[in-house]
């Protein structure tokens, strides 16, 4: 049987399942559940236990029981919307049986006078009688085995029954096959896991709440992890064999240019640019992330790279998400070179360029009379040509999808460099995960000009504390953010929570408060930003939007309301966008009373640490992987099942797993189900790794 086929059923759309009609599909796809596979995935949340059955006078309130009991009386009321009771007895007791909403007919059916019956929900009281509203089973006396059992219970969709649900996943379980394993026996018997099919089957008829988080869990946690690991690994072996033109400089340009700095490079900075020039110079293709903490120095560091890189006769591109990132950009780059002399021709291409301005752009860029195109989306348009692109830089990279950044990469063709930059501090664990393929270096010491923050926090009671200490700020001529939480999926709360503070603020410090709210779009957004930026107001009132890249170096001063609603990691990034200038700064957390111990260890935290790296570990272990800031917000989704908290030892396992491995086992026939089952086989020929 070919396992990978796109008939085979496990890979097939979920309409193929029977009793799955045009309605149910719908409703299933609302779960993202769009193939067969995704059902396996969608695991029971808790279980509901019917195997406890007793006998009336031994009942418990709010349990679930199973009972046999005589159907003794029926009450069908003749007014509308009452409910029909049904009087039940057995050796010990009464209770009665309350239906909502059904027919008079379908009840004598299911519950004939004077026979004996099998009843299972949960136990009521009412008047002194027990009572079951709306029994989730009734049967006969014969099927109480199949009744008194253990049922998984499913996060289920509006349209959705469990019943229906349980039934659809039990049809597709029963027509899995036995599949050859992938892993070898002696692995299998040494961590206690059983087949991939067993350990499927375990997940979603489990026979206790223990079995939710039990080897077969684990099993198939790490199946998810190695197959990341493995397809991450065999694009790595691919890019590894992409060969390109050398680039050949001496290092005038980048020396120039780091003379006329006003300060020295730190030890960091010129181990990193150190790397990337050997990437540079080698005949293999440079696919490399720059991490680095809020204000260390990324942006220099890939100035440098780009000059090294156009000395050697290619040009460079640079890619920011926002228009006024992309102008920040640009107007240091422009700085950097006319302090240096050298004879560099950098130009800026957003959507606000003016069309008479871009058609020369575009007519110069293919000419290569421009070595540096700084700019945002625009860069990816077909119209966007150059004569000779060797580098591509791309910031605040997590805001990119994947195919955005292969399409910009693909301009240049092979002899096209790739350096991605993130702001964001990212764990171990999910370095691995996203870019396993990808060669990494990171800058964790803060340049010598980079001023300190003391970090401080205060009750919201105690607001009117601030007013003094803000207008001696204001009177220094240094600016202030305000930072209110951002209201997911709200524009009209993200609204009115900042329009309050604005409100409040604006008051004390009228004509010098600028507002940044969700129903602002982004050309509107950056407006107000640029006023900020350029000091025509002195406060500024937002959510998170200020997050992002952008140098403010007459901030001094950021307030944070609602503290304990954010992550630590994202406390740090907007702690960031101050002190950036020769003045030092103060981030000051406003927090409700009665936090909660994780809050106050948040916040404990932040206050001794100003270590990104320290941070993001910390936040990862406090709120888990997906709440990790930059990633959640650009929708990536990296596991199913796994989570590279709780599961970092198998994540170590793998990795030494798959490095044991040769070239050809690494693409070995045997895996490509396993790669199929996780969405990967179809990466396997990314484009990242071709011309």
């Amino acid at each position: 049987m070919n396992l990978i086929n796109k008939n085979f059923f496990l890979f097939s759309s979920i309409d193929t399942v029977p009793g799955v009609g045009k309605k149910i599909s719908t409703y299933l796809k609302k779960k993202r559940i769009e193939k067969v596979s995704d059902l396996l995935w969608d695991l029971p949340y808790s279980l509901t236990d019917r195997s406890e059955s007793t006998t009336l006078d031994k009942l418990e309130i709010g349990k679930i029981f199973t009972i046999k009991v005589k159907v003794e009386k029926y009450n069908f009321p003749r007014i509308r919307n009452l409910p029909n009771k049904i009087i039940c007895k057995d050796n010990f007791g009464e209770i009665n049986l309350i239906f909502f909403n059904s027919r008079e007919g379908y009840i004598r059916k299911i519950l004939p006078l004077k026979e004996w019956v099998i009843v299972s929900g949960k136990i009521n009281y009412f008047r002194n009688k027990y009572q079951i509203t709306n029994p989730t089973y009734v049967t006969k006396i014969e099927d109480l085995n199949n009744v008194k059992k253990i049922i998984p219970k499913y996060s289920l969709t509006e349209g959705l029954n469990e019943k229906t649900y349980r039934n659809i996943i039990g049809k597709v379980i029963k027509q899995i096959p036995q599949i050859d394993e992938w892993h070898e026996n002696i692995f299998l018997k040494k961590m206690g896991f059983q087949s991939w099919k067993e350990s499927i089957e375990n997940l979603h008829n489990p026979k206790s709440k223990k079995d939710l988080s039990s080897k077969s869990f684990k099993r198939i946690a790490y199946d998810e992890i190695f197959a990341n690991l493995l397809f991450l690994s065999t694009n790595r072996s691919k890019i590894k064999k992409i060969k390109k033109e050398i680039k050949k400089f001496k290092g005038n340009f980048s020396s120039k240019l780091i003379g006329s700095l006003p300060y020295k490079l730190t030890d960091g900075q010129k181990k990193v640019i150190n790397e990337i020039d050997l990437d540079l110079k080698s005949n293999l293709r440079m696919f490399r992330i720059l991490q680095g903490d809020v204000g260390s120095g990324k942006t220099i560091v890939a100035c440098v790279s780009a000059i090294n890189s156009i000395e050697s006769g290619y040009q460079c591109g640079l890619m920011a998400p926002t228009a006024i990132l992309a102008e920040q950009h640009f107007k240091l780059l422009n700085n950097l070179i006319k302090q240096s002399n050298l004879k560099v021709n950098v130009e800026l291409l957003t959507g606000k360029t003016d069309p008479k301005k871009r058609k020369k752009i575009l007519i110069d860029l293919e000419n290569k009379k421009i070595d540096f195109l700084i700019g945002t989306h625009a860069l990816f348009q077909k119209t966007i040509l150059f004569k000779k692109l060797g580098l591509i830089i791309i910031d605040e990279q997590h805001k990119f999808c994947v195919q955005q950044r292969i399409r910009f990469a693909k301009k240049g063709g092979v002899n096209c460099d790739v350096l991605l930059l993130s702001a964001t501090p990212i764990p171990r664990t999910m370095m691995m995960s996203i870019y396993g393929d990808m060669d990494s270096s990171k800058l964790e010491e803060k340049p010598l000009h980079r001023q300190k923050i003391l970090t401080l926090s205060k009750p919201e009671n105690k607001i009117n504390d601030l007013w003094p200490f803000l207008k001696k700020k204001i009177k220094n001529n240094e600016q202030i953010f305000w930072v209110c939480p951002l209201i997911e999926d709200s524009k009209k709360l993200d609204f009115s929570s900042t329009a309050r503070t604005f409100e409040i603020v604006n008051k004390k410090f009228p004509e010098k408060v600028g507002f940044i709210h969700g129903a602002l779009n982004q050309e509107e957004k950056e407006k107000v930003l640029k006023k900020f930026l350029n000091n025509e107001i002195s406060i500024l009132v937002s959510t998170t939007v200020i997050e992002v890249g952008i140098d403010f170096p007459n901030a001094t001063v950021i307030i944070i309301e609602n503290s304990n609603k954010f992550g630590l990691a994202q406390l740090h990034q907007l702690r960031g966008r101050i002190g950036r200038g020769d003045k030092s700064g103060t981030c000051i957390l406003l927090f409700k009373n009665q936090l909660s111990e994780n809050a106050k260890t948040r916040i404990q935290i932040l206050k001794k640490s100003d270590d990104g790296f320290y941070i993001a570990e910390e936040d990862m272990k406090l709120r888990g992987y997906g709440d990790i800031v930059g990633f959640k917000q650009s929708g990536v989704k990296l596991f199913k099942l796994a989570d590279p908290v709780h599961h970092a030892d198998l994540f170590e396992l793998a990795e030494r797993n798959i490095n044991s491995l040769n070239v050809e086992k690494l693409n070995s026939p045997k895996y490509e189900f396993l790669l199929k089952l996780f969405d990967k086989v179809d990466l396997i020929d990314d484009e990242r790794v071709s011309s």
